[in-house]
Order: C-alpha cells, then structure tokens, then sequence
C-alpha cells in the first residue's frame, strides 16, 4: 500500500519561507497571490498486512516526520498502485 504523508504548519503559526515566496511570486507577476504555506510531502510504500499499521503511522507521522507543536499532518492512502 503507498501512503501519502502531508506535514504543513498549523495555521497560528507564522510562515516566514511561505511568506518569502509568496513575495517573490508577487514581485515576479503574479501578485493575486495572498499567501503561500511551505510544507514537507513524502510517499511511504508500507506492507499492509504488518499489525496496527494504521495507529503506528500516525505514532511516526506524530514522533519522526512532524513537529505536533507548530505542525499538522494528513495520512492519505493510495492503495497498492504503482
């Protein structure tokens, strides 16, 4: 099974790298642009049969691949495509 992991920061707090490039947007042509947020994307192809997985990966997304004081993240499972 592929796994989506999507790690953004939460709302309250500030994106400076978002706001960078949301002024570079701007200042190159675009500046409809209100506001960019900066996170982390990782594809993570797991074997579907291993036990708990579910409360596992979220146990990992919440220790390893997110800071849960400044940031949120969303599971999205894919299935077994390729």
């Amino acid at each position: 099974m592929k796994v989506n992991v999507v790690v953004t920061p939460k709302a309250a707090v500030l994106d400076p790298q978002g706001a960078a490039v949301r002024d570079a947007m701007q200042h190159l042509g675009m500046p409809e642009v209100r506001s960019v947020r900066i996170g982390k994307y990782l594809e993570i192809d797991i074997d579907e049969k291993a036990p708990d997985l579910e409360s596992r990966l979220h146990a990992l997304c919440r220790d390893l691949l997110s800071n849960p004081v400044i940031e949120d993240y969303e599971v999205q499972k894919r299935g077994g495509e390729n």
